[in-house]
């Protein structure tokens, strides 16, 4: 397949896309399972007044709660993955609508958990415990939903705040919208005047290109029409932030960010440590950058250059083939069993591989109870696919070992973790690519690419972490976010960041209205501290062998069975203290004191 050719979804191999059909073999089985459906809000809502009745009766709700959340996952989990297949589909955007209602409606009869769950006494609990066995499976849960007790509202308010979690949806729904399918940008030229075709997800690719001409031109193609739309964009995300402070609020937490981490038990001292201990670092970040400049033999470094391969040797393709056989070997590390398990997805279809028009733009990973994960890929047979191949494969891997080694209610982890499995998959394929390698451009090539794992993971979505905390620390303080204030905000970030050696374009300034992580409200640290740790775990695999693997798959089989920090612990790191961060940043150090070395024989 041609990396500029973009099919429609209808022209796709079928072998090349995701079998969505081993969750329901049809939309009709679909529709027929969300009409069955339909009693199940009723069913729970009957429990209404009777959870401190008996243990029996809170044990019956457990289970029959477990078992409806269990349907409705995959009842969602089929409509996303239909509706990114073509975001421009109406009648998949029609379907996911509709689960999405189901879901509000599940999640309003079942408002009086909360409430009544907080309001058991101790006692009262642990006497239930003694006298239902069964309920010990649950514990856990009980434990986590009692500690939000000062969050709790009464009956009347979480239903309220149920029914208002569709229209707190908006933002995110018209921000995908228009970003994957109202948006369209023109094609852009090299310095041979070919034309490329230029689409949110060829346009990092793009940017990968040696030619300096058709960067140059996607870049500014591309900001271009951001910028005409960056008030539309910005009134979209001043929504989503402003939703955000409303529930935090509602919820009587003390900020956006507590009530971001508190549910998911991560102290925000973690945040604020990643800031802290990224922002003392940033001379070495300057210092890569000079490092670039000097390489790429450039008299400036501008942003449209960051991302293109500084060494020639680099622009190397990377077929499918080949970047799923070098995954498989790279994870044998992990045993025979992972290994298997990794090649089954494969055969089994968990993958949608290829970008089409209207295809959801990135890569991501869905578990999905009771099936198989699924993974969205736009490859483009580049170095950088075969790494986000490992990556998602990562996502993929702990969902599989999760789900088969705790019960629905607990299968789920919590998204500080989830970034840790896959990127220690990737620093395992780096180990792996480098450990084959004696030629000095060869390890340039591979040291480099490492180097810009750290950029882009570490110390980008550590600035992207810090633009979107003041962001809600603006709005909090009683400002409306605009365009304006918006693009001042990220440009400074982005000077700060890249440094001196660095030409920041006033277009980058823009550059937040595309991402659609923001969407998701402080998530994107995770992506820096899930790296820092796989740095740490990856090399305590590849030193210490069967021992550090039978614990990091006890990590990967633990979901969300007990606190984040916890399960980090018991793969051997601890998250709680600025160490991993530190130990990450002096690797990156130690990296560009090799790659200077290199690129000086």
């Amino acid at each position: 397949m041609k990396q500029h050719e973009i099919l429609l979804r209808s022209q796709q191999k079928p072998e090349n896309c995701w079998a969505v059909e081993d969750i329901y073999p049809t939309e009709e089985a679909w529709s027929q399972a969300l009409a069955e459906s339909a009693s199940f809000p009723a069913e729970l809502a009957a429990y209404q007044g009777r959870l401190s009745e008996s243990a029996q009766t809170l044990l019956a709700y457990l289970t029959r709660m477990e078992e409806i959340g269990h349907q409705a996952d995959r009842l969602f989990v089929y409509t996303m993955l239909r509706s990114d297949e073509d975001t421009a589909h109406s009648g998949h955007q029609a379907m996911k609508g509709k689960c999405f209602s189901f879901l509000v409606e599940l999640s309003s009869a079942m408002a009086f958990e909360g409430p009544e769950l907080v309001a058991i006494s101790d006692e009262m609990l642990d006497a239930f415990y003694a006298q239902e066995p069964g309920l010990e499976k649950y514990r856990r849960y009980l434990t986590k939903a009692r500690l939000e007790k000062p969050h709790i509202l009464s009956q009347a308010e979480e239903q309220l705040l149920a029914g208002a979690a569709e229209v707190g949806a908006a933002p995110s729904s018209i921000f995908n919208t228009f970003n994957n399918a109202d948006m369209t940008f023109p094609a852009v030229t090299d310095s041979e005047g070919k034309s490329y075709p230029l689409t949110n997800g060829s346009y990092i690719s793009l940017m990968e290109r040696s030619d300096r001409t058709l960067r140059e031109n996607a870049f500014h193609s591309f900001y271009g029409v951001y910028q005409s739309f960056e008030n539309t964009l910005a009134a979209a995300y001043n929504a989503e932030v402003r939703k955000n402070l409303f529930f935090a609020k509602a919820r009587k937490y003390r900020s956006a960010l507590a009530s971001a981490l508190e549910p998911v038990e991560v102290p925000e001292a973690v945040y604020h440590n990643l800031v802290d201990t990224v922002r003392k670092n940033l001379p070495k970040m300057h210092r890569y950058m000079g490092l670039r400049k000097k390489a790429m033999g450039l008299s400036e470094l501008h942003m449209y250059d960051i991302y293109a391969n500084m060494l020639p040797e680099a622009e190397e393709v990377v077929p499918f083939a080949q970047a799923k056989d070098e995954v498989i070997e790279a994870m044998g590390v992990l045993g025979e069993e992972y290994q298997r398990v990794l090649k089954s997805s494969f055969d089994q279809r968990w993958m949608d591989i290829y970008e089409n028009k209207g295809k959801r733009s990135g890569a991501y990973s869905c578990g999905c109870a009771g099936v198989h994960p699924f993974v969205l890929l736009n490859h483009k047979e580049t170095l950088d696919s075969e790494f986000t191949l490992a990556h998602e494969l990562g996502h993929a891997m702990h969902s599989y070992l999760s789900d088969h080694n705790q019960p629905s209610i607990y299968n789920e982890y919590v998204l500080f973790v989830a970034e840790v499995a896959s990127t220690c998959n990737e620093a395992l394929l780096m180990q792996y690519l480098l450990a084959r390698t004696d030629d000095p451009k060869k390890r340039a090539v591979l040291i480099n690419y490492f180097l810009e794992q750290f950029r882009t993971t570490l110390y980008r979505q550590t600035m992207l972490a810090e633009f979107e905390l003041k962001a809600h620390e603006l709005a909090a303080a009683g400002e409306t976010l605009t365009a304006e204030n918006l693009k001042e905000m990220y440009l400074q970030l982005n000077r700060d960041y890249y440094g001196p050696e660095t030409v920041v374009d006033e277009e980058i300034a823009i550059e937040w209205a595309r991402i659609p992580h923001f969407y998701r409200h402080f998530y994107v640290y995770q992506y820096a501290t899930g790296f820092s740790a796989a740095i740490a775990l990856s090399t305590r695999i590849l030193k210490e062998g069967a021992p550090a693997v039978a614990d990091y798959l006890k990590f990967l089989s633990g979901g969300c069975s007990t606190d984040p920090i916890s399960l980090l612990k018991i793969a051997g790191v601890d998250m709680s203290t600025p160490a991993p961060v530190e130990s990450a940043l002096d690797l990156f150090g130690s990296l560009i004191d090799e790659l200077e070395g290199l690129l000086a024989q």
